[in-house]
């Protein structure tokens, strides 16, 4: 439900197309993301969660109880029609319910997207609900309000994940407590320079930790031989 930026004199070109800014506006809205964070039958409120949350913050959930039970069904054996109402069924098991009220809230915000990012306004014949309320009491029913909502409440978070990320990306290793110094750096340089994504570039190309890497140990020659190579086949 993309418009198509085909032409009659070009029906196969490539072209920028004008994403809408109520629906599209910002990395959640990306077709990309809304797929890979969705199984290839169906959306999953619980994998765009866990995105946001683990990926966008930097604050995973905690893992999963063992034993979880699959999607429930009413007691008479008839499905719910939306895969909110079943999942609301799903909260209803008290070692499932603390966690899915802080992922499923970020996740039915997404839910105007099927599986391959597209817009739609049903699930099972039924009109979407995409409201949900985060467990620190914002209102959130779309992309777009969901980002403003991470944008103004949960900032800092966002900052210091995103530096984390660049940093380990730019040193190949992960962080430990003794980068955080460093962090704490990259931020505050980039704070001074309204978070642009050159300051955090900058900041992390002239921290000390990228400055100063260990250089790879040299690996030893590889073992060479001069005649043929004897093989034990009894062993």
């Amino acid at each position: 439900n993309l418009p198509s930026p085909a032409t009659p004199a070009n029906p196969s070109a490539f072209a920028r197309v004008q994403l809408p800014p109520d629906r599209r506006a910002g990395l959640l809205g990306q077709a990309g993301i809304l797929t890979v964070t969705s199984y290839p039958n169906r959306t999953s409120p619980v994998l765009r969660g866990k995105f946001v949350l683990d990926k966008i913050l930097g604050t995973p959930p905690p893992p999963p109880p063992p034993n979880i039970p699959s999607l429930a069904e009413h007691a008479d054996g008839s499905a719910p029609t939306t895969l909110r109402s079943r999942l609301e069924l799903h909260r209803s098991n008290p070692s499932c319910a603390s966690c899915h009220a802080l992922i499923d809230p970020i996740g039915f915000a997404l839910e105007h997207y099927d599986s391959l990012g597209r817009r739609r306004e049903s699930d099972g014949g039924q009109p979407i609900d995409s409201a949900g309320r985060l467990t620190t009491g914002e209102a959130v029913n779309s992309p777009v309000s969901l980002s403003t909502v991470l944008a103004t409440a949960r900032p800092d978070e966002f900052h210091r994940n995103f530096a984390r990320t660049l940093l380990t990306y730019a040193l190949g290793r992960g962080l430990d407590y003794y980068d955080r110094p460093t962090i704490d750096k990259i931020v505050a340089t980039a704070a001074a320079r309204n978070h642009t994504l050159p300051a955090y570039i900058d900041a992390v190309v002239a921290s000390i930790a990228f400055q100063n890497q260990r250089p790879d140990s040299p690996r030893a020659p590889a073992a060479t031989t001069s005649g043929p190579v004897a093989f034990n086949l009894n062993n």
